[in-house]
């Protein structure tokens, strides 16, 4: 996505806001948004997210795939309830599927929405990558790397304006292009290692889970996953991730693939 290049001028009171709320912490940018104004931004661009792909027809309902998504909740539940997300009772977590079995991607919103598409459900080969891909997203989320990009990118007073209901149009293309962030690699490394973290965490899954996904694609034939178009592959990440994860002493856990396995039937 390209920055706009319209300028908007925020009110005196907006502006004292802001900046009251900016911070900056070890591997994180300067941040502008406060928290609940990543909550609030978070709130719209799920919303218009949710429109786009029910409009496609792709975005599947809880009410008639009330057993996909019990799965699905268990998994994402143990990933969240690790102990060590910093945002895990301020951000709503809620996670949607996106029925496409052509696009093997995961993302997270600000203020913590979870989308899944099927396609990325279906190449997975176990519950334990699919945990680590999960974890992965998350940390965007719960370290703010994603409010940071697209802070970048549209510029706080945009945000600001989208926050507040008074730009539609370009929370559409936000809302479009959410799924695209090309996150910097300091990003990629940290949510890699909390990943590893956040499975430690679960007591149930082994904590390498990514790096699986990761030497999965890089193996495939053919084109690469929509989920590597957004996070670049160097082969020093599955290193990474396996290194932390035996650092953790977490790397033997094995789990019962049956609760997996039915999630891919069912979609």
């Amino acid at each position: 996505m390209r920055r706009p290049s319209l300028k908007l001028l925020l009110p005196l009171a907006a502006v004292a806001t802001l900046t009251t709320a900016a911070v900056t912490k070890p591997n994180q940018g300067f941040i502008l948004f406060s928290v609940q104004q990543d909550i609030d931004l978070g709130a719209q661009v799920a919303r218009q997210t949710d429109s786009l792909y029910r409009a496609k027809g792709q975005l599947l309902a809880r009410s008639s795939n009330a057993r996909a998504y019990q799965l699905l909740d268990g998994v994402v539940k143990r990933v969240l309830d690790n102990g060590n997300l910093k945002y895990r009772t301020q951000f709503p977590w809620d996670v949607q599927i996106i029925k496409d079995d052509a696009t093997q991607n995961a993302f997270a919103t600000p203020g913590g929405h979870i989308y899944v598409f099927s396609g990325l459900i279906k190449f997975l080969d176990n519950e334990n990558q699919l945990a680590g891909v999960l974890g992965h997203e998350i940390a965007h989320a719960d370290r703010r790397h994603s409010s940071q990009l697209i802070q970048k990118q549209y510029g706080i007073g945009l945000l600001t304006n989208i926050v507040l209901g008074n730009n539609p149009n370009q929370l559409v293309q936000l809302a479009s292009g959410i799924g695209q962030l090309k996150f910097s690699r300091t990003y990629e490394v940290e949510a890699d290692k909390y990943s590893t973290i956040y499975l430690n965490g679960t007591r149930y899954y082994a904590c390498d889970g990514a790096a699986g996904f990761f030497i999965k694609a890089e193996k495939q034939g053919g084109g690469t996953p929509e989920f590597l178009s957004t996070h670049p592959n160097p082969g020093s990440r599955v290193t990474n991730i396996q290194k932390s994860a035996q650092q953790l002493g977490c790397t033997n856990r094995t789990v019962s693939n049956k609760n997996f396995e039915e999630l891919k039937r069912i979609l």
